[in-house]
């Protein structure tokens, strides 16, 4: 619980961190297209770190608790490789990185259904 609690918020704290990164230091550096991909993996990233956040409360709530557990794995290893390809494809523009970006997205995927299959199972 507390592991994907403190992930959860650090995940947070850096797309806080990345997003006015982004917005301030980035800013008239990048493209329109690269500033716009930057900014999607903000926002994956939050919504990730919030689902991780989710992932925490709700592994002290349920007895299956090996469930919930492989949903915050998958979605910090989908932060990993969604957000992160993400990052480094919006700052080198080095664009065969975008191949690694549907692995993360297939992570998120996987790891909403899991969740989906926990809280259905057992709440």
């Amino acid at each position: 619980m507390k592991v994907f609690l403190i992930i959860g918020a650090i995940n947070a704290f850096l797309a806080v961190a990345l997003g006015a990164f982004g917005a301030h230091g980035l800013e008239g550096k990048l493209t329109e297209k690269y500033m716009k991909i930057w900014e999607k993996a903000v926002t994956y990233q939050m919504f990730h770190a919030t689902g991780l956040l989710v992932v925490g409360l709700l592994s002290g709530k349920l007895p299956d608790v090996s469930l919930v557990n492989w949903a915050g794995w998958l979605m910090f290893i989908g932060i990993i490789l969604f957000s992160g390809s993400l990052y480094v494809l919006s700052v080198t523009q080095i664009k065969v990185l975008g191949a690694i970006t549907p692995l993360g997205g297939l992570s998120f995927l996987a790891a909403w259904v899991v969740m989906m299959i926990a809280v259905y199972k057992y709440l």
